[in-house]
């Protein structure tokens, strides 16, 4: 092979590997499936059709919003657990009930721009991560890439333990 044709192969690679950060997928997670059967968490039951008391009084379609029928686990779980769920609907603010909690945990100072700078920076880690994930075998690369960050529980457990601390929700020794 000639020397033009390595450094011609060289740059091509080389232009290709700047297309990377365009549309590169940073997500980690791998849950593709390659049995061939098709994957039961897919399938979503809707609630049961019912009829309206008054036609005249429906809503108007919204496309993309919300309908009747579909699942709320959340809100299902709340009411059958004897709560109210319309507090989980977003733009009811905090109830008077979490005032003192809230309080309590902004004793020290709080950042209200929390979630979005948490966001910015998991978004940056994640591309960072993801620049070397490709394999032949497609794997999920999210735990190896938070190892670091991630606590081992039962080393943890060890330290509580033996500072004499309460570990009533552990299994016993």
């Amino acid at each position: 092979m000639r020397a033009s044709h390595c450094v011609g192969l060289l740059a091509f690679v080389a232009l290709s590997a700047c297309g990377l950060g365009k549309d590169r997928d940073i997500t980690l997670h791998d849950l593709r499936t390659n049995s061939g059967k098709p994957e039961e968490f897919a399938i979503t039951p809707t609630k049961p059709l019912q009829a309206p008391e008054n036609y005249a009084d429906l809503p108007a379609p919204t496309p993309g919003g919300a309908n009747r029928t579909d699942q709320q686990p959340l809100k299902d779980a709340v009411a059958a657990l004897g709560g109210r769920p319309e507090r989980l609907d977003a733009g009811t603010g905090v109830p008077a009930s979490d005032t003192a909690i809230i309080g309590r945990a902004s004793r020290f100072g709080r950042d209200s721009g929390i979630r979005e700078s948490l966001a910015e920076e998991d978004l940056a880690f994640r591309k960072r991560r993801s620049l070397f994930t490709w394999s032949i075998i497609p794997r999920d690369e999210y735990y190896r890439a938070y190892r670091r960050q991630a606590l081992d529980p039962y080393r943890w457990l060890e330290i509580y333990r033996r500072a004499g601390a309460r570990t009533p929700a552990a299994p016993p020794e």
